[in-house]
């Protein structure tokens, strides 16, 4: 039996008393505020009785998230998780990242389900490293109609340059375009990128890492010179996001909380609206976890640049899917229709990117007060880079992680300078996007908690890629049961998924995915009612959470620009 733990410190029977932690003027903003000391090291004790009584332990990465959001310490008792070791091994502390961003997210969950229910207990949270190390592989075991899906285009990877290594991004076809343009290369489609790739690799062969980063992004396109850690330490972009929060919430003003109808539904959040403006990964993680939860959210794409088919299938679960153009009139009025009775807005572009559309969070919050304004972005919101695009990978390779995994591969202690004649590696995972984007479906659930027993107020919730990667290399833990990353080679055995797996008909095909590793309530019930009322409810329903979407994805841009009802 895999160990199971506690991830608290108080008694498990704690209630839950709905908007006493704000009253008390140590949680929300104040809360926050003290978020990156306790990240940067404070420390928890084992409660009084256990063999260990009285001896310091280091605070694991569920509180540092749960403080970083502003949430009561009592309610971590609530949480408890089974461990399983070795499940996403690597030179960092991956599984704590992954399972304390989802115990997080669940806690919020659970939490605001009591808050919609007016309940005094806060049903309990369970979380299993197996099923959140499935969730956040899940976009590589998606297959519809048995197929896999593709993750990476044929000019998406390293490359070993003149001084080192550049990671590039060219999975969307204007990104390829750009980047091909940038090299002065021939565009002779995608078909031929197989081919090209010898090319590319050596006209960059020939260039300065840094060089190529500079030129690529100048032409709109998406590359990074790869960096170690300590070059990632002297970078003025690491110097503008390590002080900033992990979780960035604020109240921009003081509106009045916009209700909520009907009854809660299992998960609590029948009856929110959402809109759904992001791309790979994260956001759409966060949005998806929402519908998990019963929100009603729409995803919305620019008709031109549709989301990949295998990328919709797995991050789209639950959603229905538009196209709108926003810069023709008609499309901005359709955007305006649903915008008046939205409750949440979720964007993944970089800052400033979206102003032009009015998509810029005080714009939004102007023609609908009381919103709550979610925004991710690659790099965050200040520093030189905040208006660059970013993917997981690219924050991989500045940051120093790709170092590091590649020092890990090799048995060696150090990624230093020493280290850059290897291959850059990778995370076991699209760890930052995943964990980013439960952090924010989390960010967005507190804030509707803050909304309705704190200060009513518009609210933006902030998160980036970078800042995520600064928690995973400076302030997680280390986890005891994270396998080196030299483990993970052929002698190793894939992990067993079977268990966090389903399957569906689906307009797409039959499809297989990943279920969601977030949720609280009872053992004994999860999943849709069973019994109850003759529509399926009881009064139970908001004192847990579903084990699968209500709805499988549908095809892209499939649904109309309109609310559910």
């Amino acid at each position: 039996m895999a160990p199971r733990d506690s991830v608290g410190t108080a008694k498990f029977d704690t209630e839950f008393v709905p908007g006493e932690f704000e009253r008390d003027g140590t949680s929300g903003e104040a809360a926050r505020a003290t978020a990156p000391a306790a990240a940067a090291g404070d420390e928890l004790r084992e409660p009084e009785g256990t063999a260990a009584a009285g001896r310091a332990v280091p605070q694991s990465g569920t509180a540092q998230a749960w403080a970083a959001l502003g949430g009561d310490p009592a309610l971590l008792a609530r949480a408890t998780r089974e461990r399983r070791p070795g499940l996403l091994p690597s030179a960092l502390p991956v599984q704590e990242l992954a399972s304390a961003a989802v115990t997080a997210c669940s806690l919020a969950a659970a939490e605001f389900s009591c808050v919609r229910a007016r309940s005094a207990l806060l049903p309990p949270v369970r979380v299993d490293d197996g099923a959140v190390a499935a969730a956040f592989r899940s976009d590589r075991l998606v297959r519809i109609d048995g197929r896999a899906p593709v993750t990476f285009a044929p000019l998406s990877r390293f490359w070993r340059t003149a001084d080192g290594w550049v990671r590039t991004h060219a999975n969307y076809p204007h990104h390829r375009a750009r980047l091909l343009s940038a090299l002065g290369m021939p565009d002779h489609g995608p078909a031929e990128d197989e081919a090209a790739a010898g090319r590319v690799a050596t006209e960059l062969a020939g260039r300065q890492a840094r060089d190529v980063e500079e030129a690529v992004y100048g032409e709109g396109g998406v590359a990074v010179a790869a960096r170690t850690p300590q070059e990632w330490a002297a970078h003025p972009q690491r110097a503008a996001v390590a002080p900033t929060p992990l979780v960035a919430l604020s109240r921009l003003d003081g509106a009045p909380t916009l209700p909520l109808e009907g009854p809660p539904g299992p998960g609590g959040l029948r009856g929110l609206r959402v809109l759904d403006l992001t791309r790979v990964l994260a956001g759409p993680v966060a949005t998806r976890t929402l519908a998990l939860l019963g929100a009603d959210v729409l995803r919305i794409d620019a008709p031109e640049r549709p989301e990949f088919l295998d990328t919709h299938a797995d991050t789209d679960l639950g959603k229905r899917s538009t196209l709108l153009d926003l810069s023709s009139r008609a499309g901005q009025a359709a955007f305006e229709e649903l915008l008046v009775s939205a409750h949440v807005v979720v964007t993944g572009y970089r800052p400033g990117a979206l102003d032009r559309f009015g998509l810029a969070p005080e714009s939004l919050m102007d023609r609908r007060p009381g919103l709550v304004v979610g925004q991710l972005s690659a790099w965050g919101t200040t520093g030189p880079w905040q208006r660059r695009r970013g993917f997981d990978s690219l924050v991989q390779a500045a940051t120093g992680i790709g170092f590091l995994e590649a020092a890990g591969a090799a048995g060696r202690t150090d990624a230093g300078a020493g280290t850059a004649d290897l291959a850059p590696g990778a995370l076991p995972t699209q760890a930052l996007d995943h964990g980013t984007g439960y952090l924010l479906a989390a960010g967005l659930l507190r804030a509707l908690t803050e909304q309705r027993t704190g200060a009513a107020g518009s609210r933006l919730v902030r998160l980036s890629l970078a800042r995520t990667a600064h928690w995973l290399l400076h302030d997680l833990p280390a986890d005891p049961g994270g396998a080196a990353r030299e483990a993970s080679g052929a002698g190793r055995p894939d992990p067993d998924d079977s268990p966090w797996l389903t399957t569906a008909d689906s307009p797409l095909g039959r499809l297989r995915y990943a279920l969601s590793p977030v949720g609280f309530g009872p053992a004994d019930c999860a999943g849709p009612a069973a019994t109850g009322s003759e529509d399926g409810e009881d009064t139970h329903d908001a004192a847990r959470s579903p084990r699968d979407w209500a709805r499988v994805t549908g095809q892209v841009g499939g649904d109309p620009a309109a609310w559910l009802s």
